[in-house]
């Protein structure tokens, strides 16, 4: 950057505390793309002044858990089970992958979720079949210019047929680190996505986990999805001494209750996925049992071969499926229900600050203070659905959509501006996109992609 912004009289939802909102507030972001000074009518002569006034202005979201390298394929799984999405993903369509296909999803899934407001992403990237498919996939998070974790997961020897795989995680991951990763800076990071206990054999488990201390990455697991969540697996990586505060553990909906007490115990993070954990059967999203055992959940997308990509909706299911869930004694009893517990404060936090917490970024993003990166989205006022404003944080939670994200910011960067994302070429992304899915499904005719689809499940084994 070479001047300074001025984002003058927006109505501000900080994030730095639940329910802060400034109203008539600027944000001066400084030439470095950090936030310089937040207040009323501050004075910087030298800044390009955007008028924001009567609109909401909030931190970026982030998602913390996503494949997208899925986002050709989006809406093949639209009807599939987890079983089914097993066998038709990780022992059907992603062994067709070829490393221009891996750009093309991460690029055009990362563009998604910028356009509707994600300004950082943890990129949970598990079909790097070979060491350009991990190169593509980097490229084109860096190419968008998001904020984005890059979660090395291995390809289809660690998660095709049979489960529990025997294949260890990639070396590769080390030649990464080295080669795009060694000084933890820039708006692309590096994790480890590892199988965890419910996907791999127990030394295998062991190995994964020593590599990322090696290597002195964060960690990021499913664990408590579905009927594979019954399995412990939490009571296993406390057997197995692996439990530690910078691994986030993905579903969680089957854990037992003292799994999630070893979890919060050791300082463990959490990301809910309400869409895709509703939908295969994964259980009933734990974010209500998570909070009683002190967790901060945080927000994932998944499966964008399955469900939309934006974080209104899922903090929309979210907080929908947890008031049911807390609602559901009194209903069936019939008492008066007096008060509801979760609110949509605690749903912003979730989606911004405590989603940094989990990647590993609070200190640099998630929240609207002095001093953290400009990661800004602006939602446009000229909607009826935010007329009149009263609520602003109710109007986020339960009115937007990606279609109201008017301007976004990343590290004080304009990369959305006035509703279009800025030097995106979207013909030349729709073409690629349509080409990288008809080489894939031109791979296996089988699969057919209006839905009537299923996978064979013979092929996936338990």
């Amino acid at each position: 950057m070479s001047t300074r912004t001025l984002l003058r009289g927006g109505t501000v939802i900080t994030s730095a505390s639940a329910g802060e909102v400034l109203p008539a507030t600027d944000i001066l972001i400084g030439t470095d793309g950090t936030i310089e000074a937040i207040g009323p009518d501050l004075s910087a002569a030298d800044a390009e002044v955007v008028d924001v006034t009567g609109r909401i202005v909030l931190p970026g979201f982030v998602d913390t858990h996503r494949h997208t390298w899925q986002s050709v394929v989006r809406n093949v799984a639209s009807d599939w089970s987890l079983t089914e999405y097993l066998a038709g993903l990780h022992t059907g369509l992603s062994k067709y992958f070829r490393p221009e296909d891996t750009y093309t999803g991460n690029y055009l899934g990362a563009l998604e979720a910028l356009d509707s407001g994600i300004t950082t992403l943890v990129d949970w990237s598990h079909n790097l079949a070979t060491p350009a498919h991990a190169d593509a996939a980097i490229q084109a998070l860096q190419d968008t210019g998001m904020r984005a974790v890059f979660a090395h997961g291995g390809g289809s020897k660690q998660w095709g047929a049979p489960l529990p795989s025997p294949n260890n995680h990639p070396e590769d991951a080390r030649r990464i680190r080295d080669q795009y990763f060694s000084d933890n800076t820039g708006l692309v990071t590096m994790a480890l996505a590892l199988r965890g206990p419910q996907f791999t054999l127990p030394e295998v488990n062991k190995h994964d986990f020593e590599l990322a201390n090696d290597l002195d990455l964060r960690v990021t697991v499913h664990v408590g999805d579905g009927y594979w969540g019954k399995s412990g697996p939490i009571r296993k990586m406390k057997d197995d001494g692996l439990l530690s505060d910078r691994i986030t553990y993905v579903h969680c909906c089957t854990l037992g209750d003292d799994e999630l007490q070893m979890i919060a115990d050791s300082g463990g993070t959490a990301s809910v996925a309400p869409d895709v954990e509703m939908q295969m059967g994964h259980g009933f999203p734990a974010t209500g049992r998570l909070l009683k055992h002190g967790i901060r959940p945080t927000f994932s997308i998944d499966v964008c071969s399955s469900n939309g990509g934006d974080m209104f909706g899922t903090m929309r299911t979210a907080i929908g499926m947890q008031r049911a869930l807390d609602n559901a004694p009194a209903v069936e009893t019939g008492e008066t229900i007096e008060r509801i517990g979760l609110s949509v404060n605690d749903v912003i936090q979730f989606a911004t600050i405590d989603g940094a917490h989990a990647a590993g970024l609070d200190s640099v993003t998630g929240s609207l203070v002095v001093g953290k990166a400009a990661d800004i989205v602006v939602l446009d006022d000229r909607s009826l659905a935010l007329t009149p404003l009263n609520n602003p944080i109710g109007a986020v939670v339960y009115n937007s959509h990606p279609g109201l994200v008017r301007d976004v910011f990343v590290q004080g960067t304009r990369v959305k501006k006035d509703g279009q994302l800025v030097g995106v070429d979207f013909a030349k992304l729709k073409s690629q996109a349509e080409a990288s899915r008809d080489y894939i499904v031109g791979e296996m005719p089988e699969a057919h992609l209006d839905g009537s689809w299923h996978p064979d499940l013979a092929t996936q084994s338990a």
